[in-house]
C-alpha cells in the first residue's frame, strides 16, 4: 500500500454521474488518502458521507431542471461547454498544489485536461461503456454527419489546442483514456474482445462493504418477492406501467411485491399516479432507494434497464422483465436478453398479460436461473469497489507518487 496521498475526483454534477463512484472515494479515504472532490454545490449532500473535501466549483449543466435536449449534437456541446467552464475553476484550485492523482468522471472533460496540463496521472471512471478497437473513430465519423457534428468537433478541437492538454486529437481525447476502470459488468460491454485491456479493467459494480439502507427483508410466508423499479438517479418510470403491474401481480399466489416510486434525482410520490387505496394487499410501496438491499432478496426484478439498474440485476443474479423506455435503456434491454437472463417488453407492449407472461416464463426455464447464478459469479470476482481502489493505489506507484 501506498503512502497516504492527495487523490482529486473531478466529477459531473450530476446524480447519476457521481453515484456510482462513490464508494470507490470512500474507500480511498478510509485508506488514508485526502480526496477533494470538484463537484457543484448541488451534490454536495452525496458527496459529504464518504469523507472527501467538497471543492466546489460552478456547473453550467442543466441538472436543476432536467431540461437536456434530444439532439445529440446539442446534448455533447453541453459537457464540452462545462469543460470550459469549469476548467479554469480547476486550475483555481489545483495550481498551487496539485494532486498526486486525478481521478474524473466520464463526462468530466476538464479532469483529463487539467491532469495532463499539470503532468499529473489520471485514472477515469467510468460507469458506462468504455471504447473497444475503431470504435472512437465509428463514432466520430457518425457524429460528423449530423447536422453541426463538424462545428461540434471544430469547438472541442480548438479548446484542446489552448486548454494545457497534451492529448489535442478529439477521438483520442474523449474515447480513448489513459486508464479507465469500468464500473460496470464485463458482460454488458460490446465488444469485449476488442477493448485494450491494459488500458481499461472492469472491476464491476461498486457498493460499500455492507447494506446502508433500512435492512430490508422478505416479508414471513412470502414465497417470492418480485421488485418494481422503474426508477433511478436520472428517470421516472411511465405512470400507466404501474398501474399494469398493479392488475399483473395482484393477489399472485405466494408473491410479495415492492413497488419502488420516485427517484434519486428528484423526489417522487409514493402514491404512483394516485392510486390510493387500489393498492393490494400483497404490494408495499416505497420510495425510491438503491435498490440493491431489496434485490438481494427478490426472485425477479421488472427494470427500465438503466446501465446501473443492469449492472445490479447481474451483481445481485436476479432475472429481469425489461421494460426500457430510453434509447440507450433499449440497448442494455437487448443486451440482457441475449445474456439469457431477461425478457423484454417495449413500453408500448406492456400489458398485465405480457407481464405476467414474462414473469411465469422467467422463474419457469432453468437456464434462466443457472446463466443468473454464473453472471452473478462473474460479477461479483470483478472485484468491485475494494478492486477498484487498489487499482487506484497502483497507479500511484506507477506515477512514482510516495
Amino acid at each position: 500500500m501506498p503512502p497516504p496521498a492527495h487523490i482529486a475526483m473531478v466529477g459531473t454534477s450530476a446524480v447519476s454521474h457521481v453515484l456510482p463512484s462513490l464508494e470507490i472515494i470512500r474507500e480511498l479515504v478510509a485508506r488514508g488518502h485526502r480526496v477533494t472532490y470538484a463537484a457543484s454545490g448541488r451534490v454536495a449532500e452525496l458527496i459529504s458521507p464518504t469523507g472527501a473535501e467538497l471543492v466546489g466549483i460552478a456547473s453550467t449543466l442543466p441538472v436543476a431542471d432536467g431540461d437536456w435536449p434530444q439532439d445529440p449534437i446539442a446534448a455533447a456541446s453541453l459537457f464540452l461547454e462545462e469543460a470550459m467552464a469549469v476548467l479554469p475553476q480547476l486550475h483555481a484550485a489545483y495550481d498551487d498544489a496539485p494532486a498526486d492523482l486525478y481521478l474524473y468522471d466520464v463526462g468530466a472533460y476538464a479532469g483529463r485536461a487539467l491532469a495532463e496540463a499539470q503532468g499529473r496521472g489520471h485514472v477515469q471512471l467510468s460507469a458506462a461503456h468504455v471504447g473497444w478497437e475503431g470504435a472512437q473513430e465509428q463514432i466520430g465519423a457518425s457524429f460528423a454527419g449530423l447536422p453541426g457534428g463538424l462545428t461540434y468537433r471544430a469547438r472541442f478541437a480548438a479548446w484542446l489546442s489552448r486548454c494545457g492538454a497534451v492529448t489535442t486529437d478529439v477521438e483520442e481525447f474523449i474515447g480513448r483514456p489513459r486508464r479507465v476502470l469500468a464500473m460496470i459488468p464485463r458482460a454488458l460491454q460490446p465488444h469485449a474482445d476488442r477493448v485494450d485491456t491494459e488500458a481499461a479493467t472492469f472491476v464491476g459494480p461498486c457498493f460499500g462493504a455492507g447494506p446502508e439502507q433500512d435492512g430490508w427483508k422478505r416479508p414471513a410466508g412470502a414465497e417470492k418477492v418480485l421488485l418494481v423499479s422503474l426508477t433511478g438517479s436520472a428517470h421516472h418510470g411511465p405512470q400507466e406501467i404501474y398501474h399494469q403491474c398493479l392488475a399483473a401481480f395482484a393477489d399472485l399466489p405466494g408473491w410479495h411485491v415492492v413497488l419502488q416510486t420516485g427517484g434519486s434525482g428528484g423526489g417522487g410520490s409514493s402514491d404512483p399516479g394516485g392510486l390510493g387505496n387500489r393498492i393490494p394487499a400483497n404490494f408495499e410501496v416505497r420510495p425510491w432507494e438503491p435498490p440493491l438491499t431489496i434485490l438481494e432478496h427478490a426472485d425477479v426484478w421488472v427494470t427500465h434497464t438503466g446501465m446501473g439498474s443492469s449492472g445490479e440485476g447481474l451483481y445481485a443474479g436476479v432475472p429481469m422483465i425489461a421494460v426500457p423506455h430510453g434509447p440507450d435503456q433499449h440497448l442494455h434491454a437487448g443486451r440482457l436478453v441475449e445474456l439469457g437472463v431477461a425478457r423484454r417488453i417495449d413500453t408500448a407492449d406492456v400489458t398485465a398479460a405480457t407481464l405476467r407472461t414474462a414473469l411465469m416464463e422467467l422463474i419457469g426455464d432453468p437456464r434462466v436461473a443457472a446463466r443468473s447464478a454464473w453472471l452473478w459469479s462473474e460479477a461479483r470476482a470483478e472485484g468491485g469497489t475494494r478492486r477498484a481502489a487498489d487499482l487506484v493505489e497502483e497507479q500511484l506507484v506507477g506515477d512514482g507518487v510516495g
